[in-house]
């Protein structure tokens, strides 16, 4: 990395190279011109970055590893290591902050580290930004940050602490933003993510999609969980909203499609998309428990991850459920849901429904 702690590489592959172009904006008059946005290469960041182009708006990214993309510019920089310099902010009007260490599934406790990343890297940020003059700050956080309710369905109200290292960094990383928009009078606003799905995401709903498309994930019963989702263009949708409404300013906004999904209906879904058959029988809860006890002993012995095991047990059959009305009252609405959703990924991911009989 240059001395300076800045390298500057422009994209060939991005549109709006001059420099033109009218910048995002609305009523309220809050007009993103150039946008900074870290976590651009992720499923979210990506397709942030080519709307924002799409609508005039010139595009700056932070990496640690620069790539080809819908964006202007790449700053080389690494949150976790380096000192961002101000450079890296300057004639920015909107930050978007979506990069962090996530929680991944073969690892746990690392508290140290999602600290370093998710709680310094924002601080560090904000330092940058605010010394720049950024008029915006739009955090991209979790419902990590709040735990989970049982059956019930939380809002941004709900004290609920978070239960994991990971949702513990970014409770604590909210907390700092939404300290720069009081003590600076940063226009900061935080997203709380839920499950977000789409064309290009990772995780367990692309698993569950090619296992069951194969015959190799069983129909799951209905325990009445309830878990809330969003697609990747809402939450699109939910940040540049936040960005130019004014009354968003300080606040914590829960970002789902306005639908509650049962751990059945997931499945049900699932099938319809592969256009399959739903099958008539479920396995056990009892026995899925069973394995799921084998699985942490697995984990245990060999040091790797079980594909079915007590936490992804929970990830599946327990309830996870939002409400995002306090995003509606801006003018916030969902135009998905996941049987779109789905639908998509099966075409992005190749899995002909006339292939999966």
């Amino acid at each position: 990395m240059a001395e300076t702690g800045l390298t500057i590489t422009p994209d060939s592959n991005a549109a709006f190279e001059d420099g033109t172009g009218s910048g995002s904006g609305n009523s309220d008059g809050l007009y993103t011109t150039a946008a900074l946005v870290t976590g651009a290469s992720g499923f979210i960041g990506r397709a942030l970055c080519l709307r924002l182009q799409q609508e005039g708006t010139r595009v700056w990214t932070l990496m640690r590893t620069p790539c080809a993309g819908p964006w202007n510019e790449t700053i080389t920089c690494d949150l976790e290591c380096d000192e961002i310099p101000v450079a890296a902010c300057r004639e920015i009007d909107t930050v978007f902050h979506l990069a962090g260490k996530v929680h991944a599934l073969a690892q746990r406790g690392e508290a140290d580290d999602y600290r370093r990343v998710n709680v310094e890297g924002t601080r560090k940020l904000l330092h940058a930004a605010q010394a720049a003059g950024v008029k915006r700050f739009v955090f991209i956080s979790s419902v990590k940050a709040m735990g989970e309710g049982g059956g019930r369905c939380l809002d941004e109200e709900a004290e609920i602490p978070p239960e994991t290292p990971y949702g513990q960094s970014k409770r604590e990383a909210e907390k700092l933003v939404l300290a720069a928009a009081s003590e600076y009078q940063l226009h900061a606003t935080v997203l709380r993510l839920s499950m977000v799905y789409g064309p290009g995401c990772k995780g367990n709903l692309p698993r569950m999609l090619r296992a069951v498309s194969r015959g190799r994930f069983p129909p799951l019963p209905d325990t009445g969980n309830r878990r809330s989702m969003v697609h990747v263009q809402d939450v699109v949708q939910a940040a540049l909203l936040v960005a130019e409404k004014r009354a968003a300013a300080g606040n914590v906004y829960l970002v789902t499609d306005g639908h509650d999904y049962s751990t059945a209906e997931i499945y049900r879904l699932v099938c319809q998309a592969l256009g399959k058959q739903t099958p008539t029988w479920h396995i056990p809860q009892t026995l899925l428990r069973a394995i799921a006890l084998m699985g942490d002993l697995g984990g245990t012995l060999s040091g790797r991850r079980m594909p079915l095991d007590s936490d992804s047990l929970q990830k599946l059959m327990g309830s996870a459920w939002y409400s995002s009305e306090r995003l509606r009252t801006l003018g916030y609405r969902s135009a998905y849901d996941l049987a779109a959703g789905l639908k998509e990924m099966v075409v992005e991911m190749g899995l002909k429904p006339e292939d999966s009989s």
